[in-house]
């Protein structure tokens, strides 16, 4: 079990991502992932950990895609 879930702000921020029709396919992946992240039952796949990585090296990705990708890092197995 991870100690670690994604908080109600954050969840609030993924379902708005996933609400809008303008938002990325990436964002949408990485806010797909947070809230299935608020049961602290669930982690962070390697799949979704390198992604969310990526997001938060390139500079081309929006404030509110890597807040998510933040979140979903933490959330990540810590032995990978």
């Amino acid at each position: 079990m991870n100690p670690k879930h994604t908080t109600h702000p954050l969840a609030s921020l993924a379902a708005k991502v996933l609400q809008n029709p303008n938002a990325s396919e990436v964002a949408k992946s990485l806010a797909g992932s947070a809230l299935s992240q608020t049961d602290k039952s669930k982690e962070t796949g390697k799949a979704m950990e390198t992604l969310a990585s990526n997001v938060l090296k390139s500079p081309k990705y929006s404030h509110e895609t890597k807040e998510l990708a933040g979140t979903v890092l933490v959330q990540s197995d810590k032995k990978r």
